[in-house]
Order: C-alpha cells, then sequence, then structure tokens
C-alpha cells in the first residue's frame, strides 16, 4: 500500500492563515513529501465553498508543484467533468504531464455540489451521460496523434487536433471518483483505477472495494494485463507523542469532517438504499445527525490519530481490505504547517516502511 498525500486547500478562518500562505505552505509540504518518498499527491477541485476548500485550479498548483518536486506523482482527484469541455482536459492534462516529465494521474468524476451544477449552467440528470461523453473524447484525444472527429449529445467536433500529446503512453492512470456502488461496478468495468472517500465510513468502502475487486476480475481476468487499484481518503495525524496528536486531531481534522459532512449528509443519506448493510443493520441518518467528534469519526474508520505504532495497526486495516494507494489528509488543513511537517516525517519513518512491508 502507498502513502500519499490530499489536499483540499483549507483557510478555516480558526487557523489564522491567509490563501497566499496555504498554498506557499502546501507547496513547501509537497517538496518535503518529495523528499520522504510519498507516492503522490491529490489535489480535489471545488468552487463556492469558503474555507472548506480553495483549490479551484489544482492543475496550476500541480504545475508549480512539479517544478518543486522530482519523484513524486501529481494527482487531480478530481476533474468534475461534467464543468468542462474534454478537449480543454486533454490539453491542460497534456500540458501538466510534460512539466512534470510524465507523473501525472489524472481522476474524474461527476462532482457531488449542486451549487457548482447551478453556478456553471450543467443540469445535474445530465451528469451521467456528460461524463461518458467527456471521457470518450478524453481517451480519443489521448490515443489519437492525428485530427480527431466526435458526434454525441453533448459535444461535436470535426478535424480537431489536440496539442499538446502526453507524456505518458498510452496516457496517465486514470481514476474513478466511485460513490455510488453503480460507480464502482462502472469503474471496474472500464478497467481504471477507483477514488473512494473521504465522506464514505469505512464499513461502506470496504464493501465497496469487495465489489469492485469481484467486478473487475469478473470483466478483465488474470490474463487482461490490467489491476484493480483503490485509493482511499483518510484524515490523519501522526506524531511521536500519541496524546498530542490526538489533541490536534480531535480540534482541526475533527473541523474538516464536520464541514464535509455538512456538504455531503444529503449525498450520503441518498445512498443508504443502496447498501445491504443498512438493511441489516438500520440507517446512517441517525448518526450523521448527531454530534461529530474524534471517537465517532475513529469508530467510522475515518480517521486515524495517534503515534507511530497506533497508525501502523490502523492502517493495517485498510492494506488488508484492498486499498493500494491510502489519501492521507495530514492534519486536514486545519493544522500550522510546523505540525504537517511533522507528521509527513513520523509518517516516512516510522510508518510507511511497515506498510510498504505489508505489501
Amino acid at each position: 500500500m502507498e502513502l500519499d498525500l490530499f489536499y483540499e486547500l483549507a483557510v478555516p478562518a480558526f487557523a489564522g492563515r491567509s490563501e497566499r500562505q496555504v498554498y506557499d505552505e502546501t507547496l513547501e509540504e509537497i517538496a518535503l513529501a518529495d523528499q520522504l518518498g510519498f507516492g503522490t499527491v491529490w489535489l480535489t477541485e471545488h468552487h463556492f465553498m469558503p474555507e472548506y476548500a480553495h483549490g479551484s485550479a489544482p492543475d496550476l498548483v500541480l504545475a508549480a508543484a512539479a517544478q518543486r518536486t522530482r519523484r513524486i506523482r501529481l494527482g487531480q482527484g478530481i476533474v468534475p467533468l461534467p464543468y468542462h469541455h474534454p478537449l480543454k482536459v486533454a490539453e491542460r492534462a497534456a500540458t501538466l504531464d510534460i512539466l512534470s516529465g510524465g507523473r501525472l494521474e489524472l481522476g474524474f468524476g461527476r462532482g457531488f455540489s449542486p451549487k457548482e451544477y447551478a453556478a456553471f449552467g450543467v443540469r445535474t440528470e445530465d451528469s451521467r451521460s456528460l461524463v461518458d461523453e467527456a471521457l470518450e473524447v478524453l481517451l480519443l484525444a489521448f490515443s489519437e496523434s492525428g485530427p480527431i472527429r466526435f458526434q454525441g449529445r453533448h459535444f461535436a467536433f470535426e478535424d480537431v487536433a489536440v496539442r499538446p500529446r502526453v507524456v505518458q503512453t498510452p496516457h496517465p492512470p486514470l481514476w474513478m471518483a466511485a460513490v455510488s456502488p453503480e460507480s464502482f461496478e462502472l469503474a471496474a468495468r472500464l478497467g481504471i483505477g477507483v477514488l473512494a472517500g473521504p465522506f464514505k465510513p469505512w464499513f461502506m468502502v470496504k464493501e465497496d472495494i469487495a465489489r469492485y475487486r469481484a467486478a473487475f476480475t469478473r470483466y478483465h481476468g488474470p490474463l487482461s494485463g490490467k489491476t484493480p487499484r483503490v485509493g482511499m481518503t483518510v484524515g490523519i495525524f501522526c506524531l511521536e507523542d500519541h496524546a498530542e496528536a490526538r489533541r490536534c486531531a480531535r480540534r482541526n481534522i475533527t473541523w474538516f469532517y464536520r464541514e464535509l459532512l455538512r456538504l455531503t449528509t444529503p449525498l450520503l443519506t441518498k445512498l443508504q438504499g443502496g447498501y445491504e448493510y443498512y438493511r441489516n443493520f438500520g440507517s446512517l441518518t441517525p448518526l450523521l445527525k448527531g454530534t461529530i467528534n474524534l471517537p465517532v469519526l475513529e469508530h467510522l474508520g475515518m480517521v486515524v490519530a495517534g503515534d507511530a505504532a497506533h497508525c501502523r495497526k490502523a492502517l493495517a486495516t485498510y492494506h488488508q481490505a484492498g486499498v493500494d494507494h491510502l489519501l492521507c489528509a495530514v492534519g486536514a488543513g486545519a493544522s500550522a504547517t510546523e505540525l504537517t511537517r511533522r507528521s509527513l516525517v513520523t509518517l516516512a519513518e516510522q510508518v510507511r516502511p511497515a506498510v510498504a512491508c505489508a505489501s
């Protein structure tokens, strides 16, 4: 299991950091993570979410990170395809792939915010068909060196030569944001990786992973050359001092999840009917409407906070269930960079070796 990083570029008022400071310190943390051997840094794209997420142009931030790093891979997690023309996505992805020397990981999905859909003039009922067509265009743009043409419901063009070209062949690794059971099934059919969380409890994601891996084998088999890939986001804070790590997480990571669940509870509530777990053991709604604190988040498997021994034990659970990439929201954007950097070092030096050996 690879340890990755995950950023929303949060600017909570109580933390006392400016936007510029958050951007500058994030780039410095990514450079440190590159030196420490983390696998990929993932940046989300969100719009109109003050304090919680100020990363509306993650590819620009990743381009800046590309010039400060040499090894760490750069993940867009994810590009909400309904908001963008796929030809522009292909051009910008290729540009980032060139600037990073072929280190791009390209995630895509539908997005989940009604406010974003309304502001960009996109109907939510078109989201699935928009993603389907956009993905078809992207694969066409990546695979053909000459002019391409496309005729669909949403996109139509003739004789278009997409430039620049991606460095990686046939294209950067593709990942799909998967929330519903149907999305995991679709990713398996397409033969691409899945990105889960951070707003779904572990018992839901664990069920999803099992379905995805079974479906992947059913669609592709052992001789296809394709392998299932699972990434999951978790809030994590790891320090040598167990009590200090939990004290920091109690304030900073709890804030992050309260904001996240406030935004996504309607989506989670809607999803409940699709999970056998709920039919057997009851509804998640009372829990989501209750108090969100560190013990609750740990019980849901969404947060890991403590010393290295505690974190090693907790991370083993995800690895054993088939998580290949653990996207670590270290400090969840609300911690001072000095604390985040200490946590990165502890994870790299005292946790990552054990995870690598287990793999």
